[in-house]
């Protein structure tokens, strides 16, 4: 399979809300993004907080998509090199967001990139455990 399919990012969601309820993780606002960094999917589980969740997984994806690892790799430059990742952000006009909870998907045979899963509504490292578990439990790979 070189494509992500709706069934697969719908397993992917999930297996994601399955984690949350499971850890006890706040509600999650959970987007998949396939490969061309296109939104397949998205749910906002009930009680998730605040204006913004759905852009906020949507950047977390996208920004694990734009650099090909996770968005904690982001989150550390934003710490070690500032001025690189905020030219990054300009570059891609606003819409990383360098926290963790951004993960790839990526075919379990090959490691082909397939897309991204960005969490948002608890901790930034729950959110990312919660992606995790949804992508491994539909049957992909996790990049963290």
């Amino acid at each position: 399979m070189t494509d992500l399919t709706l069934a697969a990012a719908n397993a992917i969601v999930a297996g994601t809300i399955e984690k949350a309820a499971s850890a006890g993780i706040k509600p999650l606002a959970i987007a998949v993004l396939d490969g061309a960094g296109q939104l397949l999917a998205f749910q906002r589980q009930d009680g998730t907080g605040g204006l913004h969740r759905a852009d906020i997984a949507i950047g977390k994806a996208y920004g694990a998509l734009a650099v090909g690892t996770s968005s904690r790799w982001l989150h550390v430059q934003q710490e070690t090199r500032p001025h690189f990742l905020t030219g990054l952000i300009a570059v891609a006009g606003g819409k990383m967001v360098p926290v963790p909870g951004g993960v790839l998907i990526k075919q379990a045979e090959t490691g082909a990139v397939l897309g991204a899963v960005g969490v948002s509504g608890d901790t930034s490292d729950n959110d990312e455990i919660a992606a995790a578990h949804g992508i491994v439990s539909a049957g992909f790979r996790a990049d963290l």
